[in-house]
């Protein structure tokens, strides 16, 4: 029994699951708490990309009943078909490019003084986004998304596959751009978290099973359940707080995040 590991496990799980939808970026966050936990080998990737499977079922919990509607309705209204379609459609750019590219990511730009960088060009880019946005939104409702809209946002979350930009970011701020309210934007960002972050965790797990044993369930476990808690408090939270605000102290969070990280960060 390790039981600072199972410490290491349910702090990295309430980072995950704290992070995972706000525009702050998880993964960036994820790299800098493993570097200060010690929590960085090959085994610690995968935990990293496992337990985001915990925060989405944070996520299926409050939009159940529109999943639910949706699965009901998929063979008799064309209103779930379609929804249903902009979802994959949305989905599918970041699984292409991940396919390609993500081994190349994970080798060269999951370090400290990369995450930092991308934090604080992200956080420059929502400062100019909340400026550039407008008043009135063409979509005030995910339903109301055509084919285009929905790989538009699709091509927006590419910009995540960066360690510290956000994935959350890229497709809520992409949305608005785009003239989806931020209502809408941030809930059409939640529903393409789920096939998008299930299907990252299942790969990675398959990919990687030859560096797990019985001996890491209780570790996986504990980092699920923290990332399930905590994401499921954020995600309620950050629905009511987009009802009436910006995204704007996100964005200055980010930016003196990242100054504090390349100032501080011994190898950064």
């Amino acid at each position: 029994m390790d039981v600072m590991l199972w410490v290491k496990a349910a702090l990295m799980g309430i980072v995950e699951g704290l992070t995972e939808f706000l525009p702050v970026s998880s993964t960036g966050h994820l790299i800098l708490a493993g570097s200060l936990l010690g929590f960085t080998d090959a085994k610690a990737k995968v935990f990293d990309i496992a337990i985001q499977t915990g925060a989405i079922f944070a996520v299926i919990l409050v939009y159940w009943q529109k999943i639910r509607t949706t699965v009901v309705g998929l063979p008799s209204q064309p209103l779930a078909r379609r929804f249903s379609a902009n979802v994959v459609i949305g989905v599918l750019p970041a699984i292409v490019l991940g396919l390609l590219l993500g081994a190349t990511i994970k080798a060269h730009l999951f370090t400290p003084d990369v995450v930092a960088t991308a934090l604080i060009v992200g956080g420059l880019i929502i400062l100019w986004a909340e400026k550039r946005a407008p008043v009135a939104a063409r979509i005030e409702h995910t339903d109301d998304m055509s084919t285009w809209d929905a790989l538009k946002v699709g091509l927006a979350q590419c910009v995540a596959l960066i360690p510290g930009m956000s994935r959350s970011g890229a497709t809520i701020i992409g949305g608005m751009l785009m003239g989806l309210s931020r209502r809408a934007a941030t809930d059409f960002s939640f529903y393409l978290a789920i096939p998008t972050l299930i299907g990252a965790g299942v790969y990675s797990l398959w990919k990687e099973r030859a560096l797990l044993s019985v001996e890491d369930a209780p570790m996986f476990v504990i980092g699920l359940v923290f990332s399930f808690a905590s994401a499921w408090i954020c995600v309620r939270w950050l629905l009511r707080y987009v009802a009436s605000h910006s995204f704007v102290p996100f964005a200055w969070y980010r930016i003196a995040f990242g100054i504090v990280v390349l100032a501080a960060w011994p190898n950064a």
